[in-house]
Formats: structure tokens, sequence, C-alpha cells
């Protein structure tokens, strides 16, 4: 598979990375002074509506789930209990992101322009590092933070009909914005069609979950999917 285009959207290459897809408290000094006013997580988590059952659901812990709350609510400049898209597009990283729209776009849900609180922490927790030393109960749905839910919400990206398989046209449509003036659309269109000739095990001319999945079996995905203001 041809790693430096199909795992383009999971790495969100330069000029910015997608694990700063939630922006870092390095970006906006007045999140870092609101954030030193809150005092102790403890106490800062008895205002957080959900709090536990989130941390249960996300694996995020009480210092996290402050540091999340803090940064929701300063991109909720309105004060209205939700994000809208365009309060997203206001983080830097996002905005410099090539691919920044779709990334914005997968923190909501189909034919929805707002998202709550709780929908933003378990978005977010898909770019947490797996808990790989953690037994996993069969009969609880895959973490959000494995590694099968991350290349998902990667393969979303591309899979903009939502039809299961990333098209010809759709590889070329996100290659074209990774890479937009630096070649030609005969190059463009020779990667694409690289990638889909490696990766398309079942010769339909597209790429499945399953083919995605397998072509990148060998890249760290929680090393290019990240949020470094939440590493520790």
């Amino acid at each position: 598979m041809d790693r430096a285009s199909l795992s383009a959207a999971v790495t969100g290459s330069d000029p910015s990375d997608p694990d700063r897809a939630a922006g870092s408290a390095d970006q906006d000094p007045n999140w870092n002074n609101k954030s030193s006013i809150m005092g102790s997580s403890g106490s800062a988590l008895a205002r957080i509506p959900h709090a536990d059952q989130l941390m249960q659901e996300t694996g995020f812990s009480p210092t996290h789930i402050v540091q999340l709350y803090d940064r929701f609510e300063f991109l909720d400049k309105e004060d209205r209990g939700y994000l809208r898209p365009e309060d997203l597009g206001a983080i830097k990283a996002l905005a410099l992101n090539p691919i920044g729209d779709r990334i914005i776009e997968a923190f909501f849900s189909p034919g929805e322009d707002r998202m709550d609180f709780p929908s933003f922490v378990r978005i977010l927790a898909h770019f947490r590092p797996s808990d790989q030393n953690r037994p996993r109960d069969p009969t609880q749905p895959e973490p959000i933070n494995s590694r099968t839910s991350k290349l998902k919400f990667a393969f979303q990206l591309y899979d903009q009909d939502r039809d299961g398989k990333i098209s010809r046209s759709e590889l070329l449509e996100v290659l074209r914005l990774m890479l937009e003036m630096e070649v030609t659309q005969e190059q463009l269109e020779s990667i694409a069609d690289r990638a889909i000739q490696e990766a398309d095990l079942d010769k339909d001319d597209a790429i499945s979950f399953e083919e995605f999945k397998k072509s990148l079996e060998k890249v760290n995905i929680d090393h290019k999917m990240s949020i470094r203001f939440l590493s520790r």
C-alpha cells in the first residue's frame, strides 16, 4: 500500500497534524490562564455533566476531562452549551490543515451542526493512545480508542458518500487537498491508481475498510492520531 497517500488523512501531514485537532493549550494563552483558576481536578469535576460516565466510557482521566471541559467552554465563546463547525474552524491548526474541513465534519453526526460536551469528549477519545495492557471485556463494545476505531475514524475522512468503500475519485480528492499544487493532475492520478492497485485485494477498483486496515497494519496509529495537550 502507498502509505504516503492513504495515511495522509490519518497523519494530517504538514502544515499541521490531527493530533492538534482540538487545539492545544500553547495555542491559546487565555485558555491556560482559565485552566489555572480551576483548582483541583476533583472539585472541578463536580461542575461537569456526566463526568464519571464519560471517564468510564472513554478512559480519560479526571484531569483530562477537566482540560477538555475548559477547552470546550473556551471554544463556546457565546456560551450556548454546544459547539458548531465554525467554532472548531477557529482553531488555527485546523484552519491550516488541508483536510481541516473533513476533520471538523467528522466531529458531527450526519445532518447535525451542533455538538454537546459528551459528544466532544467521545470524538476526542479516538485520539487517545490505545490501552495496550488493559484486558478487553468481549461483552463490551469496541473501545473508542482501539486501533480499529481509530482506523474507522480515518476511513470516513475518505469515504465521503458513506458506502463503505474509498473510490478512486474519493482518494483523488483527498490527495488533491493534501498535495494542492505540489504535483500535476497526472501525478495525482498515478498515485491514486497505484494506491488502489496495491490495496484492492478483491479487485473491485475501490478500497474497503478491511483493505484499508490491512494496508496500514504496520503504521503506528497511536503516534499518528494523538492529542499532544492530553499526553502525559
